[in-house]
C-alpha cells in the first residue's frame, strides 16, 4: 500500500502521478495556444496549489477562476476563488468562459449518474471549450482507495473494508454511515460513460503500461 501510495502521490513532484499531471498539463498547454489572450479559465474542483505546480507562468495572460463547494484560499490576483455546485453553474451565463477545466472532479459527484449528467451539462454550457478528466473505471487499481478492484466489490464489503482498516487516502472510518458515504460519494467512469457525458468531445487516453488510466474529454479547441 505504501509503495502504491508514493506513486500516486500528487503532492509529491516526483511520483508517477505527478509526471503523468504534467504531461496532460502539456497537452493542455498545447491545446491553449490557439486561444487569444486574456483568457478567462473556470477551473470546477481546483485549486491554486495546482495551477502553481503544473507552470502557471506558462499560460500568460489569463484569469482562472476556482469553484469549489467552499471558498480556497488565493494569493495571487491571477485567481478568483468561489463556492458553487459543479451541478448548477446558473451564476454564468452560456459560454461565460474562454476554457472550463476539471481534474479528477466528476467522478465525486457519485452514486447518481444523473449528477455527473448535470456536471457536464453545465461545463458544455458555460465554456466555449473545455478540457475535463476523470479516472477510467476499468483500471485495475482504484486511484483512491489503492486497492485492486475495490470499485468492483459489492458495497458492503467496500464499507466493511473502510471502516476497518486505512485505504489509500482515506484514515479509518468507524461509523459505517460515514464509510458508506464516502464510498457511495466515488463512481468512476468508463469511457462509455464519458462519451455519454460529452458527446462532441474527443477523448484523449492516458495509458500505463498499454492499459488506460484515466480519459479527458476536449472539445471546442478547433474553432479557438
Amino acid at each position: 500500500m505504501s509503495f502504491l501510495k508514493a506513486i500516486a502521490d500528487n503532492r509529491n513532484a516526483g511520483s508517477l502521478a505527478t509526471r503523468m499531471r504534467r504531461r496532460r498539463f502539456a497537452f493542455f498547454l498545447s491545446l491553449l495556444t490557439r486561444v487569444k489572450r486574456p483568457i478567462t479559465i473556470l477551473d470546477v474542483g481546483g485549486t491554486q496549489d495546482f495551477w502553481v505546480m503544473m507552470g502557471q507562468e506558462a499560460l500568460g495572460d489569463a484569469h482562472i477562476t476556482l469553484l469549489n463547494l467552499a471558498a480556497q484560499p488565493v494569493s495571487s490576483r491571477g485567481f478568483t476563488s468561489v463556492a458553487g455546485d459543479a451541478r448548477d453553474l446558473s451564476l454564468y451565463g452560456d459560454a461565460s468562459f474562454d476554457v472550463v477545466f476539471s481534474n479528477s472532479v466528476i467522478e465525486h459527484l457519485g452514486p447518481a449518474f444523473a449528477d455527473q449528467r448535470r456536471m457536464a451539462h453545465e461545463i458544455r454550457r458555460v465554456a466555449k471549450r473545455y478540457f475535463v478528466q476523470t479516472p477510467n473505471r476499468y483500471f485495475p487499481i482504484e486511484p483512491h482507495f489503492l486497492i485492486p478492484g475495490f470499485q468492483f466489490l459489492p458495497l458492503e464489503a467496500r464499507v466493511w473494508l473502510l471502516s476497518h482498516f486505512r485505504l489509500g487516502w482515506y484514515d479509518r472510518i468507524p461509523d459505517k454511515r460515514d464509510a458508506k458515504r464516502e464510498v457511495e460519494s466515488i463512481a468512476l467512469l468508463s469511457e462509455k460513460q464519458v462519451r455519454e457525458l460529452f458527446p462532441a468531445a474527443e477523448i484523449y487516453k492516458e495509458k500505463i503500461a498499454g492499459i488506460t488510466k484515466s480519459f479527458v474529454a476536449y472539445h471546442g479547441w478547433e474553432t479557438a
